[in-house]
């Protein structure tokens, strides 16, 4: 199995385009450096990779052109600062991990520290910084507190904030910051990037590209998880071939606790893209039984956040799932 993808800030080459970097140094060296940058896109295109890229040329790290516009070494104390989550002059904003749970969202007391932070001038560099990964990740609360330090710019303060569903947010965050689109990428491009980074196969890599939607990120945390071990199964569950019992009890059995509910998430995504294939590309050969695809279809994509949100059995919802597709295939 490959491993799992690299936080992004330990990311330091840049495979994207360079579109955002250059509007990014165009205005820091126009003097016209917002103090807010709304990162966009879907996730797993290199927002957060940017805003690390951004931050390390803010505090200071020697540019390494080899590595792209914003390119800095891993050797630099800037880099190295940063590695080690103890740059004075750099915070970072993202869902917190309490006796191994990851919180559902960036608490207002999280959102709060953002003022005093911003209240103090930089200590080692020429800005302090602020990465929001992702602002989609802030409760009402948060982002109302996140609010009033835009309403208020920092003097030398800068803000990156990455947003998979900019549409989501507050509009008064949107109006002020300056908006940089990530496009997803070319299939062909992430077959590449996956191939290369995580050392699989061209098949596979084909695959991943695939299933990741132009998103390298997302290909290289499926390509180091169960994701190609998932999308066999549910090609299996769709077209018939149902594995042993023991498998799928085994499978069930992983859906416990918090690794449960990302190996849960994943497994009906696998098995929700099957059954949109199968639903879409038969067509009329289904008959009268396609009403009843579409309404699985539709099912398999409303599981995850219905068991989240209804505090569900997912072992329940799958053996359910599990029995639809018994049905459907009989």
């Amino acid at each position: 199995m490959a491993e799992a993808a690299p936080h992004p800030r330990d990311v330091y080459d840049w495979r994207g385009p360079d579109a955002p970097e250059r509007a990014f140094i165009d205005a820091l060296e126009r003097g016209r450096l917002h103090h807010a940058w709304l990162l966009s896109g879907p996730e797993g295109v290199g927002k957060a990779t940017f805003a690390y890229r951004a931050a390390r040329r803010l505090l200071g790290a020697a540019e390494t052109p080899s590595m792209g516009l914003l390119g800095a070494a891993p050797s630099d104390a800037v880099s190295r600062l940063i590695t080690a989550q103890s740059h004075p002059d750099l915070i970072v904003l993202e869902r917190a991990v309490v006796d191994g749970k990851t919180k559902k969202f960036i608490s207002v007391d999280d959102a709060r520290v953002l003022p005093e932070f911003f209240s103090k001038a930089p200590s080692r560099a020429a800005y302090r910084v602020a990465i929001v990964d992702a602002v989609d990740d802030m409760n009402i609360n948060a982002a109302n507190a996140l609010l009033k330090t835009l309403e208020e710019p920092p003097e030398r303060g800068v803000l990156f904030l990455v947003s998979h569903s900019p549409g989501k947010l507050l509009a008064t965050i949107r109006s002020r910051c300056r908006r940089l689109p990530f496009m997803p990428w070319k299939t062909a491009e992430v077959a590449a990037f996956v191939h290369e980074r995580a050392g699989v196969n061209l098949e596979d890599a084909d695959r991943l590209a695939a299933m990741s939607g132009g998103a390298p990120g997302r290909a290289l945390t499926l390509a180091g998880g169960p994701g190609l071990e998932f999308d066999d199964m549910a090609q299996a569950l769709v077209h018939g071939a149902t594995p042993p019992q023991a498998e799928l009890q085994h499978l069930a059995d992983s859906f416990r606790g918090q690794p449960g509910q990302i190996r849960f998430e994943l497994f009906f995504e696998r098995l929700g893209d099957a059954v949109r294939a199968h639903t879409t590309g038969q067509g009329n050969a289904l008959g009268s039984a396609v009403e009843r695809w579409a309404s699985l279809w539709d099912k398999l994509a409303a599981a995850p956040a219905q068991a989240d949100a209804l505090n569900l059995d997912r072992a329940d919802l799958f053996w359910s799932t599990i029995a639809d597709l018994k049905a459907l295939r009989a």
